[in-house]
């Protein structure tokens, strides 16, 4: 155990407590809207730096790269789809979404504005939403609990699942406090750190190769293009993000259409250094620590390559990076799933519309709690799979069943309420049950999902009857939306 670790992992946990307190004692995250969605009041910087580390968990640092590590170029798809699906949603989801979110009775989540985007009295839509949000975010959250019990065990030799309840305090603790503004804030720094940590450890392992370092790699490792399943499910992933609640929701929470440009140009920028650093690191540690069953097992190539490189307290600050990354995304999959219970089912549902704005974070935050303990039970089931496999399940369930139906409610006026159920339904299902049981056809299971979501919404639309003419204004006004 490195005393120095220790305390950089002490300092930045009290850290991020510290910003939780601050924004509830400042008190402004009253208010359902306020704790939800930060009064739509977040500046560009800190929206595009949340929006990416929200995105970026541990995955990044550990999954990705050491995915990249043990199998080879062909694994360089995921990046390439992943840069090419996000700067997609900024360019062409993301200002519509915003528009359309305000005209449509200023929405604060995914399900409410669906909802509202088709003027409709039922319930249902919120209700499906809400369970694939809660289902899908435990196993997400899972895959972040998982790489904070990883990083204290390999550092400090603690038991992982106690480090797994230690994050998790620390998680629940600044979210069930600050809410939306605390969790954005705390990514916006998280993000920062991240970005440097892949910066500097590369580089560094990258200038001390040799010939007496360099270990021999075999010319397959080397193939971009070891098969076209690698490559199709690789920009794939990319699709996730038209349908990311936890993504998507940062655009709902820019001042201004002005900011929103200059906040997609920093996002962009950033999550495509990320995602080339993180790939740098998976090649440069195969080169640099050879290949070893115990890294890839648990993940561990940007840890071991941190901790052979630098001392103590700068392996301490990078280290803390992969802390970062965990916490920056199960903050965002927390308060996304908390809002879409007590928004859409709670409120509407359970209590009829007749709660108050107290009971309503009340019950935000008693999910909050609830979805961190399941996260950790299943993170430390040695059942549960890898921290790549958790997210990548996760992140496929969303795709496939938010991605079609949100772009098609941002772009196609035709598009009606039951369209919107059945591609939901259909893109969920379908991913299911292509990881259930066609899983080893080596394809992606958020490409079907997503097809068949499209299919099913648009298939169904034109079953059925057209919108209303208030629908049609609603479109026509959300389009034509300044400010």
């Amino acid at each position: 155990m490195n005393l120095s670790e220790v305390i950089i992992f002490i300092l930045y946990l009290c850290f991020m407590l510290g910003v939780g307190i601050w924004f509830f004692v400042k008190s402004k995250t009253g208010g359902e809207k306020g704790y939800f969605l930060g009064n739509r009041q977040m500046g560009p910087w800190v929206t595009a730096l949340s929006a990416g580390a929200s995105d970026m968990s541990a995955w990044v640092l550990m999954g990705l790269p050491t995915s990249i590590y043990a199998l080879g170029l062909g694994q360089l798809w995921i990046p390439i789809g992943l840069a090419l699906g996000y700067a997609l949603s900024w360019v062409f989801e993301a200002p519509r979404l915003r528009r359309f979110s305000i005209v449509a009775d200023d929405s604060i989540t995914i399900p409410q504005y669906l909802t509202n985007r088709f003027l409709s009295k039922s319930k249902s839509l919120q209700v499906i939403c809400a369970v694939i949000f809660l289902v899908a975010y435990t196993i997400y959250a899972a895959s972040s609990m998982k790489a904070c019990g990883t990083l204290f065990h390999t550092v400090i030799g603690m038991d992982e699942t106690v480090a797994m309840y230690l994050a998790c305090i620390i998680i629940v603790a600044y979210t069930f406090l600050g809410g939306f503004s605390a969790v954005c804030w705390t990514d916006f720094f998280q993000g920062m750190l991240m970005l440097g940590a892949l910066l500097i450890a590369p580089i560094f392992a990258a200038s001390m190769l040799d010939g007496s370092t360099t270990t021999a790699v075999s010319d397959g490792y080397w193939n971009l293009f070891s098969s076209w399943q690698d490559v199709i499910s690789g920009l794939g992933w990319g699709l996730g993000y038209f349908g990311m609640p936890h993504i998507i929701i940062r655009f709902m929470s820019l001042k201004s259409q002005k900011d929103l440009k200059k906040s997609a140009k920093i996002g962009i920028i950033w999550t495509v250094l990320i995602l080339v650093f993180a790939a740098v690191v998976g090649i440069v540690g195969r080169m640099f620590l050879g290949y070893d069953d115990g890294i890839y097992g648990d993940s561990l190539v940007f840890i071991t390559m941190v901790r052979a490189i630098f001392p103590g307290i700068i392996s301490g600050i990078l280290l803390s990076a992969v802390l970062a990354a965990s916490m920056s995304t199960a903050d965002s999959q927390l308060l996304a799933a908390s809002s879409a219970f007590a928004s859409d089912v709670y409120k509407p549902i359970i209590r009829k519309g007749k709660s108050s704005d107290k009971e309503m974070l009340w019950a935000g935050r008693i999910v909050v709690v609830a979805i961190a303990v399941i996260a950790v039970i299943i993170a430390s089931n040695p059942n549960a799979g890898t921290i790549m496999s958790l997210v990548s399940n996760a992140w496929g369930v969303f795709g496939a069943a938010f991605g079609p139906v949100i772009l098609l409610s941002l772009y196609w006026k035709r598009f009606n309420f039951k369209g919107a159920v059945a591609g939901i339904l259909a893109g969920a299902v379908v991913d299911i049950l292509w990881l259930a049981f066609l899983s080893g056809t080596g394809v992606y299971e958020i490409i079907p999902g997503f097809i068949a979501g499209l299919l099913a919404a648009v298939i169904t639309t034109y079953c059925t009857k057209e919108p209303s003419k208030d629908v049609e204004e609603l479109f026509d006004k959300a389009v034509a939306y300044t400010d």
